[in-house]
């Protein structure tokens, strides 16, 4: 087995939930632009099905039942909708304290110590993961980002394999010596499709989903002071929360698996 070289992190949800800040802007971008639309909580949920907020608004003008002409004139102003969108939700994040999830911190510090490259595989637009990442890392942890790639610099959005790979070529690591974290099915679909270990740490707004082609699945990475559940604990021979040595661990044991869909 090749020796750990690389973690990669999806970003809204994994490093920090920031769907709730995403749904408050897509909603105010909506009521800007007089179109009386408003996603609930469960809508929402729903739609983060659809990787991008671009694809998103999208298929919600899908479900619609309004005259095509209309439909038509709503896809037409769909990239100024997710402008706007987009500068309401960096307003959001810079003026909210965004506090990563549980172990997030304490993995980049300690892979930071052991050397290891760290990229940030985005859905997000590139300002909108800057001002994320200026208000929740500290400084020596945004320096240990070696790369940083969102969905429009690919060719195709997740669930297909390109911002994994993208990344991997800019850090220049092999994807058997790197482990991604998710909390989503695409991003989980993304990652096995670009060959990587993959740990998913599901948030509230995915944890229904089915998980099964993760290599692992945890309620989160866990820390001294918000320690795993006994069931995720034990799925770490005990351990209290994920570290280095518990990822090398899990990836001896199961060994680098793709899901069924993606094997020849």
């Amino acid at each position: 087995m090749s020796a750990l070289k690389a973690l990669l992190f999806d970003v809204d949800g994994t490093l920090v939930d920031t769907e709730e800040l995403h749904r408050q802007a897509f909603n105010q971008a909506f009521l800007e632009f007089g179109l009386g639309w408003n996603w609930n909580n469960d809508l929402y949920g729903e739609l983060l099905a659809v990787s991008g907020g671009v694809d998103r608004i999208a298929h919600y003008i899908d479900w619609l039942k309004v005259p095509a002409g209309e439909k038509t004139r709503l896809r037409r102003i769909i990239p100024s909708i997710h402008r706007e969108k987009t500068r309401i939700h960096g307003e959001l994040v810079a003026s909210n304290t965004s506090l990563l999830r549980p172990g997030v911190a304490r993995l980049f510090d300690e892979a930071r110590g052991a050397g290891l490259r760290i990229g940030l595989a985005a859905t997000s637009a590139l300002d909108n993961v800057h001002t994320l990442i200026d208000a929740a890392l500290t400084p020596l942890q945004r320096e240990s980002v070696g790369a940083i790639v969102c969905v429009a610099q690919v060719g195709r959005k997740k669930p297909a394999p390109d911002i994994y790979e993208s990344l991997l070529t800019q850090l220049r690591v092999p994807s058997e010596a790197s482990v991604a974290f998710e909390d989503s099915t695409n991003g989980v679909a993304a990652a096995k499709a670009a060959r990587l270990f993959t740990v998913a740490t599901p948030s509230r707004w995915t944890r229904d989903r089915d998980f099964t082609d993760a290599d692992l699945v945890l309620e989160s990475l866990g820390d001294p002071g918000r320690p795993l559940s006994g069931r995720d604990s034990a799925r770490l021979g005990g351990a209290p929360y994920v570290g280095l040595a518990q990822i090398e661990a899990a990836r001896a044991a199961s060994g680098f698996r793709r899901p069924a869909s993606a094997q020849a």
